[in-house]
């Protein structure tokens, strides 16, 4: 393996081991605020100027600009992982792997970013948005993603690669529902025939909602949490499950969702509501496809190790600035694994590597070379 000269990685780690080392879970807002002054902090040091702090409904975003908005990069600092985590993974750096609680998804893409802009000899162009919602998909920050995006050349994402280094270069899109059933109560006992079972009429739209799944075009439609009824011994007057559903194509994203909004109740008495809908459009490969053609072309003349381009189901914010028009490609960040789980890890290793094509592709898109 032909790596990148390996400079600042030991500052970088410190950085990192900072970031990890402050939790923050995306439902807990005071986390997230102070890990945002941790990564405003490093911004700072990094890059000579302070970002904006941009607070949404308590949330806590960061953003820098350089210049008039060219080319955006992405990332965010919430986890998934709740207060107390560090005692069972503490942050760990050890025979050129990287442990803790967010350092794969996606703390080590948020501190590469801060490097990697700070390393560039002209900044002119470059916007920075690190959000903090992304892991709860993005509720108060998807406005702010799609606005910043909006008239670039170009979207790079910061979130992990996929198995091997490969970048995503298409993700699914996500639509999230919940299907409420409204009946009507009655005791369960003494007489039922009175009521409007919700729960039943739920469970008959819960096998027809899972039935607009299509493997060929790889759409899938999971219905997940259920709930219905208050005790054993009366009929439930409301029942509710929810569902997530992922696809490919933006095409087959409205077609379940036409389907879904036409359910009808079939017990007399009975109502539904649907709450909810698209949440991500997909990042189709055509989104990506002149972006990775391009760093492609940025790793072979640095003498980086190749890398493939692959599709994955998960959504992130690249699929917002996807969906709207703006070539994006994703996974730049940390190469690893074990995303949301105990064996979460970065290889350190590939850190410069990824450094190098970070700078190489910014240089290029800000400064306009053949976009």
């Amino acid at each position: 393996m032909r790596l990148a000269a390996p400079v600042g990685l030991d500052a970088l780690l410190a950085d990192l081991e900072e970031l990890v080392s402050c939790e923050s879970p995306s439902t807990d807002l005071a986390a997230v605020s102070r890990s945002a002054d941790v990564v405003a902090a490093m911004g700072e040091r990094l890059l000579g100027v302070a970002p904006e702090r941009l607070v949404i409904d308590g949330c806590t975003h960061l953003r820098w600009r350089f210049g008039r908005p060219r080319v955006l990069v992405l990332g965010h600092h919430d986890t998934v992982w709740p207060l107390g985590s560090l005692q069972r993974h503490p942050f760990r750096s050890a025979d050129g792997v990287v442990r803790g609680p967010g350092c794969f998804d996606m703390k080590t893409g948020v501190v590469m970013a801060l490097h990697a802009i700070a390393g560039l000899a002209d900044r002119d162009g470059v916007t920075l948005l690190i959000t903090g919602d992304e892991e709860l998909g993005s509720p108060t920050s998807h406005e702010l993603i799609a606005a910043e995006a909006a008239g670039c050349v170009a979207a790079l994402v910061l979130e992990a690669a996929a198995e091997g280094g490969a970048l995503k270069v298409a993700r699914k899109g996500v639509s999230l529902y919940r299907i409420v059933v409204s009946g009507r109560a009655a005791h369960a006992g003494l007489e039922p025939e009175r009521g409007v079972n919700a729960s039943v009429e739920a469970a008959r739209l819960l096998l027809q909602v899972a039935e607009l799944g299509d493997p060929g075009a790889g759409t899938t439609v999971t219905p997940t949490v259920m709930s219905g009824g208050r005790t054993t011994n009366t009929v439930p007057d409301e029942a509710s499950f929810a569902v997530d559903v992922r696809v490919r194509t933006v095409q087959e994203q409205q077609r379940v969702d036409d389907a879904i909004r036409a359910l009808t109740p079939a017990l007399p008495g009975a109502s539904v509501r649907v709450e909810g809908g698209p949440n991500r459009s997909p990042l189709e490969e055509s989104s990506a496809a002149g972006l990775f053609a391009r760093a492609t072309a940025i790793a072979a003349a640095a003498g980086l190790e190749p890398f493939a381009g692959v599709a994955v189901g998960g959504a992130s914010d690249g699929n917002i600035t996807a969906g709207i028009g703006v070539p994006t490609l994703d996974g730049l960040g940390a190469v690893g694994g074990g995303a949301h789980a105990d064996d979460e890890h970065v290889l350190t290793a590939f850190i410069p590597e990824r450094l190098t094509l970070l700078s190489g592709l910014l240089t290029e898109l800000a400064a306009g070379e053949g976009a």
